[in-house]
């Protein structure tokens, strides 16, 4: 196993925009997952939601695209930023953000940063303070 891959400890989260926060929490609801945080970053309602093992975070930003395909991003919990950060620096990726990134989420906050994968897709590595 290289480096990223051994400070990778699961899924994180799996981020999905929203144009409808309240018909995206009923949705899930639905299907059993349960919120578990509710937060508000750079005006825009974040929800964790949460079922098992799995774990949706939802963020309404009015440009989600409604169609296939529409997952914005999936984070990786690691168990430790700043050794991700260098394994995937030295392994020439190429970061979206010059620094480790930190938001207030959850009790003691997250420190994150991303990468870009194949697709467009963007690959958050990201540890839960």
């Amino acid at each position: 196993m290289n480096e990223i891959g051994k400070r990778v400890t699961g899924l994180q989260h799996i981020g999905i925009p929203t144009n409808n926060m309240a018909a995206t929490v009923k949705f899930y609801h639905s299907l059993g997952f349960e919120t578990v945080h509710e937060t508000s970053n750079n005006g825009e309602t974040v929800c964790f939601l949460r079922l098992a093992n799995i774990c949706i975070e939802a963020y309404e930003n009015g440009k989600a695209a409604e169609k296939a395909g529409a997952i914005d991003h999936i984070a990786l919990d690691v168990d430790d930023i700043e050794a991700a950060w260098k394994a995937v620096r030295s392994a020439g990726y190429q970061t979206r953000e010059t620094e480790i990134q930190t938001l207030p989420f959850w009790s003691n906050g997250v420190r994150f940063f991303n990468i870009q994968g194949p697709n467009g897709e963007t690959v958050e590595f990201g540890q839960i303070l």
